[in-house]
């Protein structure tokens, strides 16, 4: 036990900065506009899906708070998803050699299990196991723990 219990030493912390309502997230950057729209649908008409995934999810808009560009990349990302056949995933998938650009598809991939279309339930769920065998399940883990979403 403490000798001198008078002591108010320790009450020299402000303990209000931890306080949620004080809680400040990281300044994100406003002018982010997500993917090219015109971009990535010249590379789709051009047989490019995989050079378009790429683009796609380097310019995912993860850091924005707005939430009408985070849509309108979702849609992007899951026509992107969409158009590359089944037989081509495994190939698209070794292309992504950043751990960084999994955890992106990762990301959209579960944002598509949210708003299911016709038919994308079992191609996004081919992806997500293609995903799987490369990531592992660190990149389930990094995906359901990180605050930015897709």
């Amino acid at each position: 036990m403490a000798k001198n219990t008078s002591s108010s030493a320790f009450r020299k912390i402000d303990v209000d900065q931890y306080n949620e309502d004080n809680f400040k997230e990281d300044e994100a950057d406003t002018a982010v506009s997500g993917p090219d729209e015109n971009e990535i649908t010249a590379l789709l008409t051009q047989g490019k899906s995989v050079e378009a995934l790429i683009t796609v999810l380097q310019n995912a808009p993860l850091r924005c708070k707005q939430q009408h560009v985070k849509d309108h990349a979702l849609t992007l990302t899951i026509n992107v998803l969409l158009s590359i056949k089944s037989s081509q995933i495994d190939q698209a998938v070794e292309a992504l050699e950043q751990n960084d650009l999994l955890d992106v598809l990762m990301k959209y991939i579960y944002r598509g299990f949210e708003i299911p279309s016709e038919g994308s339930s079992g191609h996004l769920l081919q992806w997500h196991e293609k995903v799987f065998a490369k990531g592992g399940v660190g990149c389930i883990v990094r995906v359901l723990s990180d605050r930015n979403r897709a």
